[in-house]
Order: structure tokens, then sequence, then C-alpha cells
């Protein structure tokens, strides 16, 4: 069975591969022509050179293939040309997915994200089915994937056999840029995180992340959406667990939200007019007003969704970021 996978050297996708070739699966890999393959070093995968907005690459690159993973997104929490953002991660998928149902597919699986489900944001998780609007969205990746998430669904009803993840936030080796995420344990390691806000986040192994997306395409119904996620820590509770395994402090200071959420809105001004990347991402503020709790287990009851203990996907993201130089 020869599958198709997108996003692959990127943090998430990287893993599916690795889960894939564990399968015994022959895999073909999308990769831009200038792309850092160094998540794919040493894997037994073809390289696929085209892009997500070259419709004509996508179709001759899932032709014989049975299987399709969209992993791959425009993942930041900045960007000072949102249209960018759109374009990779609505037309992108909308190109991806009209060459699968093109080339006969036998089941697509498409990543999503939790944040583009409801959330009461007051401790209690949020659902598969809990209510959720456009106007919901903080920042245009969170905008972007909802809108991606609703073309996936027009797919479903057009006879594609799709089915929808939406992972967490994943933890673990292999996070090269890194992501939102794991920057936040890179700046405890090297000590760049003095205080913290009152807040917290949904967490999972990253490879549990990527065992979830092969069970959806093996278990998963058509046209569902299944949380892949496992434990809901306030983001003092992380940083307790990352005190435990590198014996650095955990922050002790709680920082009150307003002032931060006016900073955040101070530098993202000096970055319109910069161009860099602000030292205070506002819609990652924005996002910490929330408790991002989801509930996962309806991905546990139908997928066998495996549950690694979250302190040790936290020592292996720490081991993986000290030995490859980013600490």
């Amino acid at each position: 069975m020869k599958t198709f996978v997108t996003g692959a050297t990127g943090f998430i996708g990287a893993s599916i591969v690795r889960e894939l070739l564990k399968e015994g699966r022959e895999v073909r890999v999308l990769v831009r022509a200038n792309a850092d393959t160094a998540n794919l070093n040493g894997l037994d995968v073809e390289l696929w050179k085209g892009d997500l907005l070259d419709h004509e690459s996508l179709r001759r690159g899932l032709k014989g293939c049975d299987v399709l993973y969209h992993a791959a997104a425009d993942y930041r929490l900045w960007t000072r040309n949102p249209e960018e953002m759109y374009r990779i991660n609505v037309d992108g998928t909308v190109a991806i997915l009209e060459a699968s149902l093109q080339n006969g597919l036998s089941r697509v699986v498409y990543t999503s994200s939790v944040g583009t489900l409801g959330n009461p944001g007051d401790g209690r998780p949020g659902s598969e089915t809990a209510p959720v609007l456009f106007d919901d969205m903080v920042g245009p990746y969170k905008k972007s994937k909802f809108l991606a998430e609703r073309e996936a669904e027009k797919f479903v009803a057009r006879g594609l056999p799709l089915v929808i993840v939406n992972p967490s936030t994943p933890i673990g080796p292999r996070d090269i840029k890194p992501t939102p995420t794991g920057k936040i344990i890179v700046d405890f390691l090297k000590r760049k995180m003095p205080a913290y806000l009152d807040t917290g986040l949904n967490i999972i192994a990253v490879e549990d992340c990527a065992r979830g997306h092969i069970l959806a395409e093996q278990k998963g119904i058509v046209g569902q959406k299944y949380i892949l996620g496992n434990a809901n820590l306030t983001l003092r509770d992380i940083f307790n667990l990352l005190q435990d395994i590198s014996g650095l402090s955990a922050p002790k200071i709680r920082l009150p939200y307003t002032p931060i959420l006016l900073a955040a809105y101070l530098n993202e001004g000096l970055s319109r007019i910069t161009g860099r990347e602000p030292l205070i991402p506002l819609a990652g503020v924005q996002m910490a007003a929330k408790f991002m709790y989801f509930d996962s287990s309806k991905a546990i009851r139908e997928l066998g969704l495996p549950q690694m203990p979250i302190r040790d996907a936290l020592v292996r993201a720490v081991e993986w970021f000290r030995q490859n130089g980013y600490v």
C-alpha cells in the first residue's frame, strides 16, 4: 500500500512517517524544493518534489497512492502576511483534497487542530461536538484551519473517504522549528521563563499523536472528528514537571493577564513596522485567556489512542533539545 504524506518534514508529519514505516508501508512524501529534510534523514521514503499550491505536482504525486495523510500546515502564532497562511492552510488543503478525489484514494486523514473546536475555556474540556463559530477563532492560524476544516467536510459530502483528526499540543523529539509549545520548553531550559500566565493546555506525546493518525485511517469513521490528546495541565503544572526533569527552578511569579495583553498589542504594532516576529505574540496571549482543555475519550474509546505518561513525553523532548544544541 503506497501512502502519500504532506508535512513530512515537520514535527507531527515526521512522526507519522515513522509510524507508517513501522507498519511496513511504502511512503511517498511531498517536499518543497528548498525544504529542510533533516527529520527524514535515514528513512526509506520517496521524496516527491512539489508544493501544495502546484496542483499538477499534487495530482501526479498522488498517482498510484492509496492513502493520503495531509499534515502540512503553516503553523505560526504571528505572520506579517496572513494571506500567505490562508493560501497554504486553506487553498493548499482544497488543492490536495481535489487531487485525492481525482485519483480515487481509498482513505484520507486530514490533520486539523483542537483550535478549530468549541471550548468553554473555563476549565471544562471542549469536545468534537461543542458549538463553535468562526468568530471564536483567534489569529490567522486558527481562522485558516477552521476554514480548511470546513472545506474538508465539503469533500466528504462529495464522496471523499476522509477522516479528520484534531491534535491538541504534541511534545517530544524532532520538534525542529520548534513549535510554539516546543519553544516554551526551550525557553524554560534556557532560563528565559521568569514568570507564567494562569492558563492550561492539553498535552500529548508526538508519537501517540502520530499513532492516532494511523488508527484514524484504520478505524475512524468517514466524516468523523477525533481529538488526539491526553492530559489537561496548567502551564504551572507543566513547568513543575520540567523542574523535576531538568533540575531547573520553575517560575514562581504569576503574571496578571491585562498588562501582558497590552504589551502584546504594542509588540504586534512594532512587528508590523519592523517585520520581525514579536517577543510576545498577540494571538498566543489571546489564546492564553482560555484554558485549552479537551476531552480525548472518543479517540481513546473508538480508535484505541495510546496515552504515554506526559512526564515521559517531556523527558524525551528535553533530552532531544539538549542533544541537538537548542540549549
